[in-house]
């Protein structure tokens, strides 16, 4: 089972997440039938750099990713054994936050006053970037709001959308253990595959 979730919360009590069991589940699944890939899982993140990390980005983490982080600090590599990008270490959250907060400013792409009403902008400084692949990131909207802590899409060359993501970090780890599990598909057309590497893939369903 994950660890360090206390200290991360200096010590608070943690709010109900099922982040750790849907880990322990991918974990076991991985294990038995990707090693490869659990290999790639990287130990837990250091409880003093994800606090860091929040003061950094002036950004609280949600408790399904203080969850996750208190089992994987991401991934090694460019490969994912979750569906989509690979989930960033804490240096990498930052990074990528940086690195947009400064694209934003120099290039203005901000100015919510010029969106459509259904429209999203290229970044907002209160997305947080848990998965991160060749500038695209799948992040998690903590503006305030109904729809704060779903999960969305990033892309470097368009506008961000939240159209095809998930209420939660939670729900979408949950999604992918029980495919594992019990068969199915993510999202309803993303089958998981192991390759003669011992590596889970996501391949779309004909």
């Amino acid at each position: 089972m994950c660890a360090l979730i206390a200290a991360m919360t200096d010590g608070a009590a943690f709010p109900e997440s099922s982040v750790p069991a849907s880990w322990a589940r991918i974990d076991a699944w991985l294990r038995a039938h990707a090693p490869t890939g659990f290999a790639e899982l990287r130990p837990p993140a250091d409880p003093a750099a994800v606090e860091a990390a929040q003061a950094e980005m002036g950004v609280r983490f949600p408790p399904d990713l203080l969850a996750s982080l208190a089992c994987h600090d991401g991934m090694e590599g460019w490969r994912s054994a979750l569906p989509g990008r690979p989930p960033a270490p804490v240096a990498k959250i930052v990074a990528h936050w940086e690195l947009c907060i400064d694209i934003n400013e120099d290039l203005r792409l901000d100015d919510e006053d010029l969106l459509d009403e259904d429209e999203e902008p290229w970044w907002h400084p209160s997305w947080i970037p848990w998965a991160v692949l060749d500038g695209d990131s799948d992040v998690i909207d903590m503006r305030p709001g109904p729809g704060q802590g779903r999960l969305g899409n990033a892309e470097h060359d368009d506008r961000a959308s939240f159209l095809n993501g998930w209420p939660s970090l939670g729900a979408y780890l949950a999604e992918v253990a029980d495919v594992l599990e019990n068969g199915g598909r993510v999202r309803g057309f993303l089958t998981p595959r192991v390759d003669s590497e011992g590596r889970l893939h996501w391949e779309r369903a004909l």
